[in-house]
């Protein structure tokens, strides 16, 4: 899990502000799902297991009917022991409930949470130094975070979530109510054939991602059989991040083999306002997803435009197969034009937008196969296809094609590919786990990419490849050693080119990280990991990188105290050789910072 969220921070340049993951894993802790009873949509939110596995747990309980024991799983199909390892403090196997008398303790048995979070920067920043020069921050350093949830198991919940970032200001100025962002959420799930209720805020996810994905989701990592997006469509939406949710209500209904879903939000957004005087023109130039508002220029930009969007999907799901339809629709209070630049020839545009799709899968015996296929408003058209296999109780392969128009766009897309957004892309990607004895573990991938049209600050059509290699050795319980190399390469603008006309180069980036983590004993655990990247080795923009660190991890069982320490050295010659470490924060929190220059850094939990 944490490397998935450190590969996610590397490729998106920052680290997410979504912590439902976190928290469904709570959730799930403390009230984990009976796999006897659980639907597939059920078993997807727990985001660990891939639908293959899912598919023959399934048909494991049609055959021979419930579990009798939590190990009885070792006898379910693509189930390896490291799964099942993964999964079992979310799961349980227990007979079923009584629908009426759990409809009754929804309200009255469920568990209260309030967090209160507050966060500075002991350092003064120059947006806060009055004696520098620049642009000031209109607010307090101080970030707070406020949260209150009620949760029942997994069927219902209801709360608020309250933000205010570091800059912003605090009941006064603009804020005179208080937090900068405030959410509300009520979502109910299984309440007789309606599948889901959401009021308030809540996420949307469709198909593959192609035209709609809210939730976090995961791209290349060292889990090569977690290429398959997966949630159920409707989620409720609790983190403190301003953009991917929608504001409004949404249902899900199952009758039989038949599920709908139905949607409508209306909500303001940040974005950039120009507005032309010589034409006499408003418009929007691009949308602002940071959430920020502390300065001036951010403040103006706050709820600069209106957006309704609508939408849903309606599937057809058979014992081993399941296809859909699905669309989505968004009207603009202003019309959207990007900067007149090459690469947005094929930009969203004008007051209105809309995407249209068709997911499917299909699973034999030990083959899943999954894809989507979209088109958007221009009728530009992508496609998204992958296979699941398990080949041998050891070995399991993963297959991902995509094609993606050069002019395709999608609002809220977020599907398998290179690109942070589903759009001007083609590749195929196939990964492999191998596990050739006890306690060793093999995986791998290699991508290979091409962009047909061109990017920001790459002015042609461009390719690249990304390849990893993790060894895994588990001898024991209490030692676990990782060692995974990397490399990837892209074509880009020469960095500083002072020529007329600007070419591409090939700006190859590796590394290599080896882990080790020993459990000395029920409480205290050792980790330790050293990691060196190479970007453009023998190129004109060469920059090494180099980190090191070592954890003391206290976390004893059945014990409400823990506690946790790093020292950590790390030496780059530049931001483009910056490292993305996860380290351990407060309940919640997710902290991978990127590293760069010559620091020596230490902190404790």
């Amino acid at each position: 899990s944490e490397q998935q969220l450190e590969n996610q921070a590397d490729t998106e340049q920052g680290e997410t502000e979504d912590d439902t993951w976190l928290q469904d894993l709570e959730l799930f802790r403390k009230n984990p799902v009976n796999v006897n009873m659980a639907d597939a949509d059920e078993l997807r939110q727990l985001r660990v297991i891939s639908d293959l596995q899912i598919a023959n747990l399934i048909s494991y309980r049609t055959v021979l009917g419930k579990l009798q024991s939590i190990y009885e799983l070792q006898s379910v199909p693509s189930w390896d022991v490291a799964t099942i390892k993964k999964v079992l403090p979310f799961i349980t196997v227990a007979g079923a409930i009584s629908v009426r008398d759990d409809l009754l303790n929804r309200f009255a048995e469920g568990e209260h949470s309030l967090m209160l979070r507050m966060s500075q920067v002991l350092e003064r920043s120059k947006g806060f130094d009055p004696s520098t020069s620049g642009t000031k921050y209109l607010g307090s350093p101080q970030r707070f975070f406020f949260r209150y949830r009620y949760t029942y198991k997994n069927l219902l919940q209801y709360g608020v979530t309250a933000d205010k970032d570091a800059g912003e200001q605090f009941f006064r100025g603009i804020q005179k109510h208080g937090f900068d962002f405030y959410s509300f959420h009520l979502f109910v799930r299984k309440a007789g054939i309606m599948q889901a209720i959401a009021l308030g805020d809540y996420t949307v996810n469709l198909g593959q991602g192609l035209i709609h994905w809210q939730s976090l989701a995961f791209k290349k990592s060292v889990d090569v059989m977690g290429v398959k997006r997966q949630s159920a469509v409707l989620r409720p939406y609790t983190s403190s991040g301003e953009f991917y949710f929608h504001r409004g209500a949404g249902i899900t209904i199952r009758k039989g083999k038949v599920e709908s879903t139905a949607f409508i939000s209306f909500r303001k957004l940040s974005a950039n306002y120009v507005a032309d005087t010589v034409n006499n023109e408003e418009y929007i130039s691009s949308f602002l997803n940071s959430g920020y508002h502390r300065t001036e220029s951010e403040t103006a930009d706050k709820n600069r435009i209106s957006q309704w969007a609508t939408g849903g999907n309606i599937s057809y799901k058979g014992r081993n197969y399941h296809i859909g339809a699905n669309g989505v629709y968004y009207q603009f209070s202003l019309p959207v034009q990007k900067r007149d630049e090459p690469y947005n020839l094929y930009a969203i545009n004008g007051r209105s937008w809309y995407n249209a799709s068709m997911d499917y899968s299909f699973t034999f015996r030990n083959f899943h196969f999954f894809g989507e296929a979209a088109i958007a408003k221009n009728n530009e058209k992508a496609m998204v296809n992958g296979l699941l296999i398990s080949v041998d109780s050891k070995i399991d392969l993963s297959v991902v094609h995509r094609s993606i128009g050069a002019g395709y766009q999608a609002v809220n897309g977020n599907a398998f590919t290179e690109n942070t957004y589903p759009t001007n892309e083609r590749g195929i990607y196939t990964g492999i786990s191998i596990r050739p004895f006890s306690g060793w573990k093999i995986d791998a991938y290699c991508d290979f990419f091409k962009f047909p049209w061109l990017k920001y600050l790459i002015d042609a059509p461009s390719e690249g490849y990304d390849y990893m290699a993790q060894f895994t050795y588990s001898p024991n319980k209490q030692t676990e050693l990782y060692t995974r190399f990397r490399s990837e390469s892209k074509e880009a603008n020469q960095p500083a080119n002072s020529s007329v006309t600007n070419y591409l180069v090939s700006l190859p980036r590796k590394n290599w990280r080896t882990q080790v983590s020993f459990k000395l004993n029920n409480g205290i655990t050792l980790r330790n990991r050293a990691e060196i990247l190479w970007y453009d080795k023998k190129g004109a923009n060469a920059e090494n990188g180099f980190l090191i660190f070592q954890d003391v991890i206290y976390k004893p069982l059945m014990n409400s105290f823990s506690a946790g320490i790093r020292l950590q050295y790390f030496d780059t010659d530049g931001y483009t050789s910056r490292i993305y470490p996860y380290e351990n924060d407060v309940p919640y929190s997710c902290c991978i910072p990127s590293f760069f220059a010559r620091v020596f850094r230490c902190y404790l939990n």
